[in-house]
Parts: structure tokens; sequence; C-alpha cells
């Protein structure tokens, strides 16, 4: 679904030259849920806004189910990420100016859908995501793990190939988190979404399928889930010990 071949990324100030990220390659499958984790500095941002083309790459290639999108013009990287990626941030990003249901139905709104489509894919994810009696209301009248809920709904709207969640657990508490998790988790399982989220929280990583670690903006370990989530859990926090915090991520 995702595929990210020797990808380099450098940074000038002046006549310094900063590598960001050193000839990443790895893949993501349909229907996986991958995480991306690694101390400050590791690259970690800087990958997730080269593989949205937010921000140009240096060299290599990003595959979306196949198509290479690393030359795009603007205007058709715009048809690629309202059509077949799903973002989800750590600050939510929905209009206070439009009601939950509405800020779902956003996404089919640009593509020009027709109304009633939309408004029964919306109302399916209202019912999948437990956020039904909420949906009339604004985003500040909601709490933040309804908010992070709705953005998940609204990101699954056009059935993207991959859903990109830039620290999506970051602002919650730890119930907040949970049902945000869940809701990934549910995306999973009953539509087949396929997430790959930027995190520093090992809780929220130990629900994934698989964990990237990058260090100094390489790949310095993958791991797989084969046990018990609170097991998994503790092998992420032995190897970020090791590499110093994952408290903080690059910006």
């Amino acid at each position: 679904m995702l595929q990210v071949k020797h990808l380099n990324k450098t940074y000038q100030t002046g006549t310094n030259v900063y590598p960001v990220l050193k000839d990443l390659s790895f893949q993501v499958s349909k229907g996986e849920f991958v995480a991306v984790m690694g101390p400050s500095g590791s690259g970690k941002t800087t990958l997730l806004n080269c593989i949205s083309c937010f921000i140009p790459h240096d060299g290599g290639h990003i595959l979306l189910n196949g198509r290479d999108i690393s030359n795009l013009s603007e205007e058709k990287l715009s048809q690629i990420r309202n059509r077949n990626l799903g973002f989800v941030f750590q600050d939510f990003m929905l209009l206070d100016g439009l009601t939950i249901f509405e800020n779902i139905c956003l996404p089919q709104v640009i593509a020009g859908k027709p109304i009633p489509q939309m408004e029964a894919k919306a109302h399916k994810l209202c019912q999948l995501f437990g956020i039904t009696k909420i949906a009339e209301k604004y985003p500040a009248e909601v709490s933040g793990g309804e908010k992070q809920r709705t953005a998940v709904a609204r990101a699954l709207m056009n059935n993207p190939y991959i859903i990109l969640a830039d620290e999506p657990t970051g602002n919650l508490d730890s119930k907040s988190c949970k049902a945000v998790i869940d809701a990934f988790l549910q995306a999973k399982e009953q539509m087949e979404a396929t997430i790959f989220m930027v995190t520093h929280d090992s809780y929220a990583a130990s629900f994934c399928d698989r964990v990237v670690v990058l260090k100094d903006g390489a790949i310095h370990q993958e791991l797989a889930r084969t046990g018990s989530r609170q097991a998994f859990m503790d092998e992420l926090l032995n190897v970020l010990r090791k590499l110093g915090g994952d408290t903080d991520d690059d910006k």
C-alpha cells in the first residue's frame, strides 16, 4: 500500500547542511497499523511530511498503491491528498464553524460527491465511532477525545489508501487516548483501513502491528507485535530507553 524507497532529506542553513532522513526504505501493507517512534530529532515528523509531499524530499521514491507520487504537480498531489490519503493531526484541525457531522462530510464536499451519498457515509461513521449523539454539536462543545474520533471519521470519508496520523493522542488524557486508539482499531478491523502513525506514546504504539524505530534519520530497528500488548509495550520502552528517550518530536 505504501512503499518508501531510499528516501533522503536534508536541510540547509547558510553553508551548513543537515541530513535529516538517510536512505530510508520500508513498506506498509494494506490493513496494517504501523507506528514510527524515535528520540527527538530522529526524523519522525519530517518523514510524515515527506510521505504526504507537504515538503519535498531530496532523493528516493514514495509509492502509494504502486504509484510513485514523488514528483507530481501540486494539482495532482492535492487530488491524491483528498481522495487517497486521510489525515489525523494532534490539534484535530476541525473547522469551528461547522458541526461535527459537517466536519466529517467535508472531504466529500470538496470532492463534489452527491449529498445523499456523503450523508449516508457520515452517519455510518458516526455510529461506528460512537459520536452520533454529538453529531449536531460544534467542536468547541465536545471533548478532545470526541474531536479526535471525529477527525478519524473525517479521514475515512473517501476510503483512503492510508491514514497518516501525526501524534494523534498527544493532547489527550489517558481515557481519550484509549478511545482514539479504539477508533483506529475499529477502522482497521471493520473497514480494512491502513494506518501509519507518528507517535512518542509507547502505550498508543503498543496497539500497533509493527513499530519502525528511527535514530538520527535512519531506521534503527523494526519491531513486530507477536505476543501481548503489555509485553510489546515493555519491549518498545526498553528500545527507546537505550536510544535516549521518546518524549519529543522533531520539528
